[in-house]
């Protein structure tokens, strides 16, 4: 089982925080921001609390406070610092609220999310706020998952938090946008494609639109499907894929799709990192490849 990481090098602390390690090095001599042990070996090895120090010493900066005046707080001074600023004040510019965000997932802290959330929905719709925000949040955690930095602890934990406001704001626009389209969206993740968070979103957005949403969720056999298309008119089906579907290629999932459902003509549109390098003329006539939540929006405009 996953644990959570405690121990950190200096190139994690370089690749969560944006701070270049030879930085890191001379606030170490200069300040004594910070207080690495050593292996026997004389490598940095840093703690959590390290890695929560260096993300709100970057906060501060980001807010212009200078390195030498930072330095002479106490780890506690600052963590306070941070806090009355995501309290008091307008977060300004997106890469900040993303940086808190971060603070926030490695804290575990949900109640630093929801402040830096509700102060980003003064001035952004929900909308811009996840394409401005959630999307560059998400893409930097991948990354830092990728580089062993982020334990699978917070990255399910920051998801989950977005999950629920995705749901919040899409119970709010069920009942009260007005369905303006006859056309029905069936919304499904294949077999073993269970990250969910893209195609939540994508309901929400087609609800938002008014247009009518069957929400079928993770891990759906493509047989299952066949039920919807002999009761319902004119259903459109959208999947967001993120791992290889069905074990069989984008390409061949498309087919497989066509042949299981025994229907050529029942729009299908395919988003998410598996369909990045698909090109449309490798795809049957009804299938239509999406690069971007954005370019769907779109489309069904």
């Amino acid at each position: 089982m996953n644990t959570v990481k405690t121990n950190f090098s200096i190139k994690d602390l370089e690749s969560f925080g944006g701070i270049k390690a030879h930085t890191i090095r001379m606030w170490e001599r200069r300040y004594n921001l910070l207080d690495p042990d050593r292996t026997p070996t004389n490598i940095r090895t840093y703690s959590l609390d390290d890695l929560q120090k260096l993300l709100n010493v970057t906060f501060l900066l980001d807010h212009n406070y200078k390195i030498s005046k930072i330095a002479k707080r106490s780890s506690d001074e600052i963590a306070s610092l941070v806090a009355e600023i995501v309290e008091e004040q307008d977060l300004g510019a997106n890469h900040h609220a993303i940086n808190s965000f971060k603070i926030a997932m490695m804290n575990f802290d949900q109640r630093l999310f929801s402040q830096t959330y509700n102060h980003l929905r003064q001035t952004l719709g929900f909308s811009e706020l996840f394409f401005s925000v959630f999307i560059p949040l998400l893409e930097k955690i991948g990354f830092l998952w990728q580089a062993g930095v982020v334990n699978p602890a917070h990255e399910h934990f920051i998801s989950n938090l977005i999950k629920q406001k995705i749901l919040l704001n899409l119970d709010a626009c069920i009942n009260t946008v007005e369905q303006k389209s006859d056309n029905l969206f069936v919304l499904f993740l294949p077999e073993n494609e269970i990250h969910d968070l893209g195609l939540m979103f994508l309901n929400y957005e087609l609800e938002s639109r008014g247009h009518k949403c069957v929400y079928l969720g993770q891990n759906i056999h493509i047989e299952n499907l066949k039920y919807i298309v002999k009761t319902h008119n004119n259903p459109h089906f959208v999947s967001y894929l993120t791992v290889n579907p069905c074990d069989m290629g984008v390409a061949k999932f498309a087919e497989h799709f066509n042949k299981t459902i025994e229907e050529e003509h029942i729009p299908l549109y395919l988003l998410g990192r598996m369909v990045q390098k698909i090109e449309q003329q490798e795809m049957p006539e009804n299938v239509k490849i999406i690069k971007s939540i954005e370019a769907l929006s779109a489309v069904l405009n």
